[in-house]
């Protein structure tokens, strides 16, 4: 057993939104006990308006944060791959484990409707923390 901390990739396709508010939960419940990446196959633009909102009701400040394409660098340091909604869009590191999150993806949705995706990465976040913390 090694005293290194544990490498999360968050991976989706746009890389604006759902992987966002993951990398972020977990950054604020496993602080620096956790390595953290979050990208996509496929970067947007910019994050969506208001899953930044949604996260700063809960004190965390993402507005600064810009969607990242996905590095092989990033994928071979990982020791879990959390993939959201990629489909085929994701490419597969062989050897990796791979996690597939059912998660509603949050572009075009309200405000309230992405707090619920919201609420529900941050249950599924705790759990993991909680499992690579252990």
């Amino acid at each position: 057993m090694t005293n290194a901390s544990p490498t999360v990739l968050f991976l989706c396709v746009h890389n604006a939104g759902r992987s966002q508010m993951a990398a972020a939960l977990l950054a604020e419940i496993a602080g620096d006990r956790v390595v953290i990446h979050s990208a996509g196959s496929a970067p947007g633009e910019t994050l969506n308006p208001a899953v930044v909102e949604a996260l700063q009701e809960k004190g965390i400040d993402i507005s600064d944060n810009r969607p990242q394409k996905l590095t092989d660098q990033m994928a071979i340091d990982a020791d879990v791959i959390i993939t959201m909604g990629c489909g085929d869009a994701c490419p597969v590191y062989p050897g990796k484990r791979y996690v597939d999150w059912e998660l509603t993806d949050p572009a075009g949705k309200t405000l309230d409707e992405v707090r619920s995706i919201r609420d529900d990465i941050e249950g599924r976040v705790r759990s993991l923390a909680h499992e690579l913390l252990q």
